[in-house]
Formats: structure tokens, sequence, C-alpha cells
């Protein structure tokens, strides 16, 4: 879910506001939804195995397990999504070319996006990969106001992107950024930064003596997409790589544009129990060591994510 946005004024940002909008216990993140069992293609690639470059840097009970049991919310293509039963994406390539690194399968789980880091720090999962804005709120388990609500967690850095604004196809209303929705209509998926960003424009609109913006949030991203096609939401607010995705594919690229330039980048992070700082450090080396052998570049190359490479990963590199 992108950098200040899943996000301060103006995403699957999942940009600033999963800034500091998503702790309920972690974050405002909570409760968990339906879960959907589905892997990335390491469920066939990955075996635990001592061979495996990194094995020996994990934790010795998932060394034990052979698997990395992984949360999400597989609605946001192309960073992750369902297709044919399967979960699949930039991110359960990046964890199957990661499994390779460390011995063992990465198996994804999709559930509601704002119970993710609850779900993580109860122990359901090992980590959260999501397109997960890492922020300090985030890495602090605060809200939004800066009330400490959880423990919060660790990220490692894995992507970067920002929060991109998206209209219905022809931009009747001629939004061209989201300085331009006071007073109009917004849909977003809740319990994400570009949520939070939504929020923030919306007081800057109100401090400027404009009207204020009428956020409209809803449990999943798909309702919010509808609620923008139907005309009843004079625009969405996501991540730019799904932004840009939807406006590809949706009915045929008919449905919806992408307006303006991606605002507020920022790292998506692979969240981790803060007491598991064994697991935040393997999985650091794995991500570097797929930058290293140019297995990241292809992946996102594959997914047209290009634009959101890093260089090198961090752990908690997020503001």
């Amino acid at each position: 879910m992108t950098a200040s946005s899943r996000r301060t004024t103006a995403a699957r940002s999942r940009t600033a506001a999963v800034g500091a909008i998503a702790v309920a216990g972690a974050l405002l993140l909570t409760g968990c939804g339906d879960q959907t069992e589905g892997g990335g293609d390491s469920s066939n690639e990955t075996s635990s195995s001592s061979k495996a470059p990194l094995f020996d840097k994990l934790p010795a009970d998932i060394q034990k397990a052979g698997v990395i049991k992984v949360g999400t919310n597989a609605e946001y293509a192309p960073m992750e999504y369902q297709e044919g039963g399967k979960i699949v994406g930039v991110d359960p390539d990046i964890a199957a070319a990661l499994g390779k690194q460390l011995g063992v399968e990465f198996k994804f789980t999709s559930g509601s996006f704002d119970g993710l880091i609850t779900s993580l720090n109860s122990g359901r999962y090992d980590v959260a990969m999501s397109s997960i804005t890492d922020t300090k709120a985030r890495q602090e388990g605060l809200d939004d106001k800066g009330k400490k609500l959880g423990p919060g967690v660790d990220f490692v850095d894995y992507f970067t992107a920002g929060t991109a604004v998206y209209v219905q196809k022809g931009n009747p209303k001629k939004i061209n950024s989201i300085e331009d929705l006071c007073g109009q209509t917004a849909a977003v998926q809740r319990g994400t930064t570009y949520e939070q960003a939504l929020q923030a424009q919306s007081k800057s609109c109100t401090d400027d003596g404009k009207k204020k913006i009428t956020i409209e949030s809803f449990e999943n991203d798909t309702e919010a997409q509808t609620r923008v096609k139907s005309g009843g939401a004079v625009a969405g607010v996501n991540d730019y790589p799904v932004a840009i995705d939807m406006a590809r594919k949706a009915d045929g690229g008919n449905a919806f544009e992408v307006v303006g330039e991606q605002v507020d980048a920022g790292p998506f992070g692979i969240a981790v129990n803060k007491d598991n700082k064994e697991l935040s450090a393997a999985l650091e080396e794995a991500v570097n060591a797929i930058i290293e052998d140019g297995t990241y570049k292809t992946i996102l190359e594959k997914w047209g994510a290009e634009s959101g490479a890093i260089d090198k990963a961090a752990i908690n590199g997020g503001k």
C-alpha cells in the first residue's frame, strides 16, 4: 500500500499518512478482514537450505520453519494483487528473490491493509510487505496526532514512491494537482498515508480560506476507484506506481488518468517486529544482494516500476 501519501500534502506512497495513520496497537492498523492465502513465485523457487548464501543470517526459528510469513493487502497492482487465485506483483517477485538469498519461502497472506502492523506485532506474520511507507510515526507506533498507540515496527526499505492523484479519463473537473481538490470530494483507502495527505491538504485549504476537501475513506482501494469512476468523487489519491498501472489497464486504459507529478516520495519498507533485529538485518543484506546481482532491476523492469528503484537498502530510513 505510498510515502507521505500509503503521505503531508499529497500511495498500495501507501506515502506519509500504511505518515502516521495506521497504528492501533502498532499503528492505526486495526482489524484484519478476510484472509486470503496466496504466495508469490517464492513457494516453488526456494527451500530451507543452509546452501543459500544468507541462510545463516536468519533467526533460528525461521531457519527451522523454512518459511517467512508475510502479511499483505493484495489490491495494489502492480505492487501486489491477486491473479488466478495467486498473489503476484512487484512485492511477491522481490520476496521470491530474497527467498533465494535466504533459503526460505516467503508465504503471502492477504488481509485488510489497516490491520497489517497489528497482525505483525501479534505474531500472525513475521513481516508485512504491502507497499507500506516507512515513516517515523510507524516506527514509533504513533497516530497522526503523535499519540503513542503501540510499539511500532522496524522497516527494511526496498523501494520508493510518492503520492499521485487520479481522475476520470478526460479529467472532466480539470483537476491538475492535489491543491485543486479544495471544495471537492476525493476517495481514498482508509488507513493509508495518502488518506493523511488528503487530510493535510484539506487543512491547507481551510487555512487559505478555501473550502475543505470532502474525504471519503473506504475499506479497500477498489471501492475508492469505483467511487471515482462513477463520478461520486472527482479524484482519488494513491501510490504513484499503482495509479499509473490503473490508468494503463482499467477498462483498457479508458477509465482513469493520472494528473500532475508524484509528490512526497518516500521509502516503502518491509515491516518487522522491533524485537526481531536479526531478521531485519538478514533482510537488509538480502535486498542489497539482489540489487547488486541485477535481479532487483530485472523485477522492476518486468512490472514497469523502475521509477521506484533504490541503490541501497536501509533500515528505518523514513522520516
